[in-house]
């Protein structure tokens, strides 16, 4: 089993590879990704995030949904 989490893309450009990587925001926190594996892809769109690879795109609230489980989990300890 693979976890992903959602993160909204807040800027994009290629890499000295070629493949293009984003600044992707979770809630706050802010982690350079490779986008490659999502070349349609554009700023504001939100991507599942594994490993640090994009794998597919949701939609915005699908990822509030998702975002707002995750933080519901911390809370129980």
């Amino acid at each position: 089993m693979c976890l992903g989490i959602p993160g909204q893309i807040i800027s994009m450009e290629p890499n000295e590879l070629g493949m293009t990587h984003g600044k992707v925001n979770f809630g706050g926190i802010i982690k350079d990704i490779c986008l490659a594996y999502t070349p349609e892809a554009q700023v504001g769109d939100y991507v599942i995030v594994h490993v640090g690879f994009s794998i597919s795109i949701i939609d915005a609230e699908e990822a509030e949904q998702t975002l707002h489980y995750l933080r519901e989990l911390d809370q129980i300890e």
